[in-house]
């Protein structure tokens, strides 16, 4: 049962439009033309998003694939399909990747284990809000934030995997 998602390469530099291209192609095993446009927040920079499909697991596949270039931001997210939960990887320089589940809202899921383990390490309230903040990428959505807002009304690329 395929699934989709979309890639959001929030900034890279122009040097590296074409890697990325590369990278989603192999794993798409689809050629991709992106298109790329100015990053007002770093005018150097171009910034691209994609709509894509496939099967479960090639938003995890992507995300490993554009995380070779420790300079570029990005977001990649797996929407839910029978049987597997969605998923959403964050990439900013410095910080590395963020993973986590994604519900159908696209919301960040916490599972019953983890927001146990997450109580019952957190010794004050302000460790556990530190946790919580922790376990959701807080960190990483405000990096990213900037460089989202930038994005709106830019031109969406759609693509399918292949095989």
């Amino acid at each position: 049962m395929p699934t989709r998602g979309v890639v959001y390469v929030h900034s890279t530099p122009l040097a590296v439009c074409q890697h990325v291209e590369w990278a989603i192609a192999r794993v798409l095993t689809a050629p991709v033309t992106l298109h790329w446009t100015a990053q007002p927040v770093d005018p150097s920079a171009r910034r691209a998003e994609c709509g894509w499909s496939g099967r479960p697991g090639t938003g995890a596949e992507l995300a490993a694939a554009l995380r070779q270039w420790p300079m570029i931001r990005f977001e990649v997210t797996e929407e839910p399909s029978p049987g597997v939960d969605g998923e959403r990887f964050m990439y900013v320089p410095g910080r590395g990747l963020f993973r986590a589940t994604a519900g159908a809202a696209g919301d960040i899921q916490l599972g019953e284990d983890r927001l146990r383990s997450i109580m019952a390490s957190a010794r004050a309230p302000e460790a556990l809000a530190h946790a919580l903040d922790k376990a959701m990428g807080t960190a990483w959505d405000a990096e990213l934030e900037p460089y989202r807002y930038a994005g709106d009304g830019a031109p969406v690329t759609l693509l399918t995997q292949v095989g």
